[in-house]
Order: C-alpha cells, then sequence, then structure tokens
C-alpha cells in the first residue's frame, strides 16, 4: 500500500526500528514518547544474529558491527571458579550466516536514533487512549493533543496502554521468580577474558558478564527472591556480596567494581502469550505484545522481528490496512509465544523452580562441549523471518 501514514507511540528499541523500517518502505512517520528524555531501560542487551539481520536489511549493519562487542566465546563456571566447559561460538555463526553483537543500550537507541532522526521524535507525549474508525486512527495523549494516522502502532512497553484496546482488556504481568541486578564495567582480564561470555552458576543464581562495545562488559547477577523485596542502590554492593558470599575471585571483584549508582535492578515479568497483536487499524509490537523474560536474550530481537515483519505486511498487501496488520499478527503470535513458553521454561531451569532439574543442569554442563546449547540458540535465530 502506498502514502500511508504511521502513528507510533514508543520510542524504545521496537518504536525506533519499526519508525526506521516504515520510513524505507515509503511511509509518512510520526513517533512519539511519553518521557522528557530518551533513556534506555536497562545497561545491555544480548542482540542475538536474528535481531541483526534486521538491522543489516535496514542498512544498519556496519553501525552495529561497531558498536557491537566482540564475542567469540562461551563460557558456564560454577560458583567455585571450575571451567564447566568453554566452547567457540565460531559453529552458530557458521549455522546463521550473521555474528552475535551484544550491545549496551544506550549505544543501540543512540544509533538508531541517529538513524532515524532524534529531533523528530516528539517527546513528553503520554498517550492516554486510542480510538479508530473505517478511515483513520487516533492516538490521544494526556494534554489533550491527538496524532492521527492510517495506522497507530503501539510499541509502548510492557505497561502498554494500546495492549489494551487491542484486546478490549488490560493484561496483568506474571512475575517470572527472580531478580536481576545489571549494568556496565570496563573490560578487564581479571573479570574475565575480553572476547568470551562467561556466566557463573550455582545456588539456582548467576553471575555473568558479557562483552559489549567501547571495551566494557555488561554484567548480570540473577537471584531468585519473593516479589516487593525492598532494596535500595546504596546497598546492592553489600546485598550482592552477601547473596555471592564464597564464590570465585572474578565475581566477587565485579561485585566491588561495580557502580551502584549506575546499577539497575529489575523485578523480572512476562506475560501471558496474547491473542491477538492487532485490531482493526491499530497494532502492537514488542514488549507491548510478548514481553519476555530474559532468559533467551530476544527480547530485542523480537521486536527487531516484529517492526520488519508489520511493514512488509504493509507493503506487500492490498488489501488494505487491517488486513495487513491480521497478516502481521499471523506471522509474529506464534513465533513470539514459542519464545516468551521457552524463556519462562529457561528461567525455571536456571533459578531452581525444580531443584533437581538446576542441579541435573549443572552437572549436565560438566559434560557440555557447546552442541547442546548452540543447536538450541540456531534454532530459536533461524525460526526468524530472515533467514
Amino acid at each position: 500500500m502506498d502514502n500511508l501514514k504511521v502513528v507510533i507511540v514508543g520510542a524504545g528499541m521496537g518504536g525506533l526500528t519499526t519508525a526506521i523500517a516504515m520510513r524505507q518502505a515509503g511511509y509518512e512517520v510520526e513517533i512519539y514518547d511519553r518521557v522528557s528524555e530518551l533513556r534506555p531501560a536497562g545497561a545491555g542487551i544480548s542482540l542475538w544474529s536474528n535481531g541483526v539481520k534486521v538491522l543489516n536489511r535496514l542498512k544498519l549493519g556496519k553501525e552495529i558491527a561497531e558498536i557491537g562487542g566482540q564475542m567469540d566465546r562461551m563460557t558456564y563456571v560454577s560458583k567455585s571458579g571450575e571451567t564447566l566447559t568453554d566452547f567457540s561460538l565460531h559453529p552458530i555463526v557458521e549455522t546463521v550466516g550473521q555474528r552475535p553483537y551484544p550491545v549496551s543500550r544506550t549505544d543501540l537507541q543512540q544509533m538508531l536514533l541517529d538513524a532515524y532522526g532524534a529531533d523528530q521524535v516528539q517527546l513528553n507525549s503520554k498517550c492516554v487512549a486510542v480510538e479508530q474508525d473505517a478511515d483513520s486512527a487516533n492516538a490521544i495523549f494526556e494534554d489533550g493533543r491527538r496524532a492521527t494516522g492510517d495506522v497507530v502502532v503501539g510499541a509502548d512497553g510492557t505497561h502498554s496502554i494500546i495492549r489494551s484496546h487491542v484486546l478490549g482488556q488490560s493484561v496483568e504481568r506474571r512475575y517470572v521468580g527472580y531478580v536481576n541486578w545489571n549494568g556496565l564495567v570496563p573490560a578487564s582480564p581479571d573479570l574475565a577474558p575480553k572476547n568470551s561470555w562467561v556466566i557463573y552458576v550455582g545456588d539456582h543464581q548467576r553471575a555473568s558478564m558479557m562483552p559489549v562495545g567501547g571495551d566494557r562488559f555488561y554484567f548480570f547477577f540473577d537471584v531468585p527472591l519473593p516479589k516487593g523485596t525492598e532494596s535500595q542502590a546504596e546497598t546492592y554492593r553489600e546485598e550482592l556480596a552477601g547473596f555471592f558470599k564464597g564464590w570465585a575471585d572474578p565475581v566477587q571483584t565485579l561485585i566491588q567494581r561495580l557502580d551502584p549508582a549506575k546499577t539497575n535492578r529489575v523485578e523480572i515479568h512476562d506475560i501471558e502469550p496474547l491473542p491477538a497483536f492487532a485490531r482493526g487499524r491499530v497494532a502492537i509490537l514488542g514488549d507491548a505484545s510478548h514481553s519476555t523474560a530474559p532468559d533467551l536474550g530476544q527480547g530485542g530481537c523480537q521486536a527487531m522481528e516484529d517492526a520488519w515483519v508489520m511493514s512488509n505486511a504493509l507493503l506487500t498487501t492490498n488489501l488494505g490496512v487491517a488486513d495487513a496488520l491480521k497478516r502481521y499478527e499471523a506471522a509474529r503470535k506464534e513465533r513470539t509465544a514459542d519464545v516468551i513458553r521457552k524463556a519462562r521454561e529457561r528461567s525455571n531451569m536456571t533459578h531452581g523452580k525444580e531443584p533437581q532439574e538446576t542441579q541435573q543442569w549443572y552437572k549436565e554442563l560438566e559434560h557440555e562441549d557447546g552442541t547442546t546449547i548452540m543447536d538450541a540458540i540456531s534454532r530459536t535465530i533461524l525460526k526468524g523471518p530472515l533467514r
């Protein structure tokens, strides 16, 4: 379809990727966000090859390669410091045809803003409702302004307002069962090799370091805790030192080296797979449509896949906007439901939902040569729209 106007609510990773894809498709694009300053949630993201392929198709391959980390190996280590398995990730690259690029979320968002035009994002625009008729759709903002287009895209995150319009009801998020602390530290060999993703495991907890651009590690700590456990930045270091007492020296060094003021603490939630992603001229994508636990590293990648599939659905049908958005929904609903379910299953195994399963996983890692892990990652990547 030609000459569409697309209104996008939300200027995070999914919204910006969608804006770039829609504009490259030849559509007029307006993008809005409720915040007064764009700051990404979280410190880093493991951008696997399916997400990178979307960026390649959007002519951003060179840019993502420049800000991405060089991740050549993957290593699991016991809490006492014994290597359980260590292997090259090169077979994944050979199988799927593209390197992964772990990246700082700030760098990724800036790259997308540069590609779209940061001055073209309309801030201080909190969407409170959506309306539509046979000919147009409107995003309505808190201050009374309205943005009218042929399509309204809800890229407004896990607490999405537009999701409620699409479904006709609100959706409660589900606590997955663990808390994640994450941030960035300078890369250093006393923490981990600079080209390896290193994960320490034990006691149903994890401590991880992954190389990102700028000679830094993206780190995270996972601890199963009851929902609503109180915490504040001033005590992060002491809390982590307690949770990871007796763990190997690099974990202790990381805890001492992190900056609590720049460390994020997140209670991890997901949502049940949704019955619909579109209603008439309105559609949702990214965390609005399939908020998932980060245990497969696929949240951002799925939002990028959404952007590509939606823009192509609009380009390749002449039966109208509603038809195109239903085709987008049909292409994405089961794919993203599968990611939600598998991320939840992996989270349960990793974080001791069934303690015997977690102990068995630790034992299996001692005999793992990387094949099983890489096969699972490759299968997830290759189910995407760009092979």
